[in-house]
């Protein structure tokens, strides 16, 4: 059996919206095409915009869970983030020793092996403690060739598909190497790099920034830094959180633009970086060994006197990253939900999520016209409570099998 899907305005696989038809099989797209097929469909969207589920490349927990905590507490994590629309996630684990890192990740292969996470990103320990963000300092190291050797020859090495490290840490740019020929994206944050130290990370095999500008040093007239370096790289994929609290929307037009013009909008990727209390109450949380304050939509470590510190995290998911990006910096919608379907699952290696073509993942998201989630569906079915504010649209149709 399969299901006819039309929708009058979709994100198309040449990255612009227009009408569009999928014919759905289980949990795949059987066919896909243009325009509007000449049959009856199952089922008619003629409003909103359907898109591919979207694709977070770095988060660490939401819905009041984090991957950190394992196997249970990570599916608590993934239900919430598919209720708004994500429906591929890596799992990014915080600094911590190699073994312990390697030991959560490991905790975490009965998802990956179900398809459920699409793998590992290990943020740390291989960063600058001048630009550690909500990272312990203590746990922070060089990624020396025995630490880089540790890493490749756990079987958790499997698993893994990114890793963010600072370009100017002992062996980093071997380490760099090193990752790219085992097959691991690998990112450049939590750095106080120069543009040189930048570049030869760059050359040697990273090909992303992890969430640009944010916990690495800033533009100077004399010393430009790594930021720099990455835009001008027509190659690198620029991670961008766009939360309201990261980047100003100025910020993110002004990069989008610059990004645009040097090597295409492909380079774009939104990220929501959330922690656990991203889609739950407000409240007080931990990011690995660190306590996290999360109040009027900002996560701020708790410093050891009680008072609020650096931004640790966010507290927004994807849908809402898109949106801000469309209403608040003026993006062009289809390259924003690009930079949200496409992009990622491309920075990180994924052919058969972020774009409607057949042999993909049929998982979909319905936004309506201020770009709110209305409908979700995930590996063919439709999830049961799927959007931002309430239950999803149509729900007499929710959770039942495409096929």
């Amino acid at each position: 059996m399969t299901q006819l899907l039309v929708a009058d305005s979709a994100l198309t696989p040449d990255g612009t919206i227009g009408p569009y038809w999928l014919r759905l099989a289980g949990d795949r797209i059987l066919q896909a095409g243009h325009g509007r097929p000449t049959t009856t469909p199952d089922l008619h969207l003629s409003e909103g915009v359907l898109a591919p589920g979207f694709v977070d490349v770095h988060a660490h927990g939401g819905g009041g869970a984090a991957f950190t905590d394992g196997a249970d507490a990570s599916r608590t994590v993934l239900a919430a983030h598919r209720r708004r629309g994500t429906t591929t996630m890596l799992a990014s684990l915080v600094s911590a020793p190699i073994p312990a890192l390697l030991d959560q990740a490991e905790q975490l292969r009965p998802l990956v092996e179900a398809g459920e996470l699409a793998g590992i990103h290990l943020e740390g320990p291989w960063l600058s403690p001048a630009h550690r963000g909500a990272h312990d300092a203590s746990l922070l190291s060089d990624p020396t060739p025995e630490a880089v050797s540790a890493v490749l020859a756990h079987p958790a090495a499997s698993l893994l598909r990114y890793l963010t490290l600072a370009p100017e840490r002992a062996g980093a740019v071997e380490a760099a190497a090193r990752l790219r020929a085992a097959g691991v994206a690998v990112g450049i944050g939590h750095t106080g790099a120069d543009g040189a130290q930048t570049r030869a990370a760059l050359a040697a095999g990273a090909s992303a920034a992890t969430h640009l500008f944010n916990g690495m040093k800033g533009l100077h007239h004399r010393d430009p830094g790594p930021a720099l370096a990455l835009l001008e790289d027509p190659a690198a994929f620029l991670e961008l959180i766009h939360d309201g609290v990261h980047l100003h929307p100025e910020m993110v037009r002004h990069i989008w633009h610059t990004a645009t013009r040097q090597g295409g909008a492909r380079r774009l990727v939104l990220v929501s970086d959330a922690m656990a209390g991203a889609a739950a109450q407000e409240g007080r949380y931990t990011l690995g060994a660190l306590e996290v304050d999360v109040a009027h939509g900002v996560a701020r470590l708790v410093e050891p006197d009680g008072t609020l510190g650096a931004i640790a995290g966010s507290a927004v998911t994807l849908a809402e990253a898109v949106r801000r990006s469309i209403l608040d910096a003026g993006i062009d919608p289809a390259q924003a939900l690009r930079a949200a379907t496409a992009n990622p699952a491309e920075m990180i290696g994924l052919d058969d999520v972020g774009r409607l073509l057949p042999g993909g993942r049929a998982d979909l998201v319905l936004l309506d016209p201020d770009w709110q989630v209305r409908r979700v569906m995930h590996r063919g079915r439709w999830v049961e409570g799927a959007n931002d504010d309430g239950p999803a649209a149509g729900a007499a149709q929710t959770d039942g099998p495409a096929d």
